[in-house]
């Protein structure tokens, strides 16, 4: 099996990390030599408002009791795009943490991401859920500051290999929101992403309910030895290929198994960039529909929230077209519905 493409530059100029050439563990940078590598990335137009761009409503939030977690309940936020027909099935977006997503001050904003690529038809018209990380109710919910891991069910529902956290989101959030909106039943038009825990998380979802969700987004996957995700590259490996479109993203300075403090032991099953790119592998050889990205950063949404337009693109592009040079409606902006 030839090695993927960027891998193989990798390796041919030495730029790979030393525990993909040589099983060891990468050395310890000197202290200070390490610079703000986050510094680099930056937002682009399409994650700011724009002049003509209709804006969608973030509404909610709503509470979702949960059966699969007897005694949590998740909160969420519904983006309805202005260009939303509800005689029209919709497509779906869900973004785990979603108090980072929609946070307007943060690093992702995809409300105004969702708002301007819909409307130059880059991404078909759909609603977006951001939801929070479970929590009783005498828990704090979960800040753009404190996403939660020390105060929520957010490490066991984000981090485990099992089908809890997609019955959350298949069996009690999904017929919530059929409720109040018409949304597209095909796994083609539905979407779920994250960051970090929430992008395992994500990909969790999609692994064991393929028949509901066939696009995955992860920004600096937490796939690695916190309940045993490192184990993925291997289950990959071994099960039947489904039906799945994944984007990863991650950075070469993202935690690189030594945790906080540089004297400890390296522990390669807990490098972030390290079993990103062991997915990444076991993806492509699998023949998955997989794109991805190593950029310098750390373990956070700098660069995935700089990429986040590109991303969301790569994934919805196949959406249907028409190629009549005389369709008007398929040459100009997508206009918001009529109100009436």
């Amino acid at each position: 099996m030839k090695k993927p493409f960027l891998l193989a530059i990798l390796l041919a100029t030495g730029a790979a990390p030393a525990a993909l050439t040589q099983g060891q563990a990468p050395p310890a940078p000197a202290a200070g030599a390490v610079p703000n590598t986050d510094s680099h990335y930056q937002l682009g137009p399409d994650s700011f408002p724009r002049d003509g761009v209709a804006k969608g409503e973030v509404r909610g939030p709503y509470t979702l009791p949960s059966e699969a977690y007897p005694g949590t309940q998740h909160t969420y936020w519904v983006y309805v795009p202005a260009q939303y027909d509800a005689t029209k099935p919709a497509s779906l977006m869900i973004f785990n943490d979603g108090q980072a997503f929609k946070n307007m001050d943060g690093d992702l904003r995809a409300p105004n991401v969702l708002d301007n690529l819909i409307d130059r038809r880059e991404i078909p018209v759909m609603l977006a859920v951001f939801i929070n990380p479970g929590r009783r109710p005498d828990q704090p919910e979960p800040t753009p500051q404190e996403w939660g891991d020390r105060t929520t069910n957010r490490p066991t529902e984000y981090n485990s290999l099992d089908d809890k956290y997609a019955r959350v989101i298949v069996d009690e959030l999904l017929p919530a929101l059929r409720k109040d909106f018409n949304i597209s039943k095909d796994p083609e038009q539905r979407g779920i992403g994250g960051a970090s825990s929430g992008a395992i998380a994500a990909f969790t979802v999609a692994w064991e309910r393929p028949n509901e969700f066939h696009r995955v987004l992860s920004i600096v996957g937490s796939f690695v030895n916190l309940r045993g995700g490192d184990a993925y590259a291997g289950i990959v490996r071994k099960s039947e290929k489904k039906p799945l479109r994944i984007f990863l993203q991650d950075g070469r300075n993202d935690n690189r198994g030594r945790g906080r403090d540089e004297s400890t032991p390296y522990d390669e099953r807990r490098d972030w960039f390290l079993q990103n790119v062991r997915l990444m592998q076991a993806l492509t050889e699998k023949g998955y529909d997989v794109n991805y990205t190593w950029g310098i950063g750390r373990h956070g949404q700098k660069q995935g929230g700089a990429i986040l337009p590109d991303m969301m693109r790569w994934l919805w592009r196949d959406q249907p077209v028409s190629t009549d040079p005389t369709d008007a409606v398929e040459r100009s902006f997508n206009t918001p519905k009529d109100k009436k």
